[in-house]
């Protein structure tokens, strides 16, 4: 399954097929010398959810197009259905932190099956609220963010980026609300970890991404050069 870059969310097959052929393209060019040059109307596509920089294929959706997140890339293992949403779900609530290095290791391979991606310099979870925390008794993306961060060989700062407040979970308010909901609900305590660099960020589920999205943007107000998501299970679009 193609997915855009930015989100993850499943591309539509046509530009699914546009993004193969330009594959193909560019690496003929490439051995031949050429030098393509991409307009806006591709293969007969017009307005498909492609987007070209710096001679790479950038596969975007039209909503990422029309309206980009503050992270630049998002990966992810699966999508949040049966049987991979019961897995999160005894991760999550269940206790099960025995299932955080299958997560870990699910992730992983399928961070390092894209090739063109340069892993960051640095990884965080997305932090809870220490009310949650407590709780809860533990934060489940930082499980699955510990053996990932080993079997990458990447660093791993748990407390890169720090709760300001407790909010009201995503999955309880309306699709409307959870940009207000998150909003400056994140600081960075040491921007100079930060500067310049880029940052992986870890989570078990992404769903709209808002959540994403105001981590990110928090990361590059403090300097980041890069951020993109590591995700376990993204849930389809409805």
């Amino acid at each position: 399954m193609a997915r855009c870059q930015r989100c993850a969310n499943p591309l539509p097959a046509a530009a699914s097929d546009a993004g193969a052929a330009i594959d193909q393209a560019t690496a003929a060019a490439t051995n031949s010398g050429s030098v393509l040059s991409f307009g806006h109307d591709l293969g007969g596509h017009s307005g498909s959810a492609l987007s070209f920089g710096h001679g790479l294929d950038r596969r975007l959706c039209g909503k990422c197009l029309a309206d980009p997140p503050a992270f630049d890339r998002t990966l992810v293992a699966a999508d949040y259905a049966i049987p991979v949403d019961q897995l999160v779900l005894q991760l999550k609530f269940g206790h099960r932190l025995a299932l955080a290095p299958l997560c870990a290791r699910l992730l992983r391979d399928a961070v390092l099956s894209h090739p063109d991606y340069t892993l960051p310099a640095l990884l965080c979870p997305v932090p809870l609220g220490p009310r949650r925390l407590a709780e809860r008794g533990y934060n489940q993306a930082l499980e699955i963010a510990r053996p990932l961060a080993r079997s990458m060989g990447v660093a791993l700062h748990a407390q890169l980026v720090m709760r300001l407040n407790e909010t009201a979970a995503q999955s309880s308010v309306t699709p409307e609300q959870r940009r207000q909901n998150i909003a400056g609900a994140f600081v960075v305590p040491d921007a100079a970890l930060v500067a310049g660099r880029h940052i992986g960020v870890v989570d078990d589920v992404m769903t709209s991404g808002q959540t994403l999205n105001e981590l990110a943007a928090t990361l590059k107000r403090h300097g980041a050069a890069c951020v993109s998501n590591l995700v376990f299970a993204r849930t389809p679009p409805h």
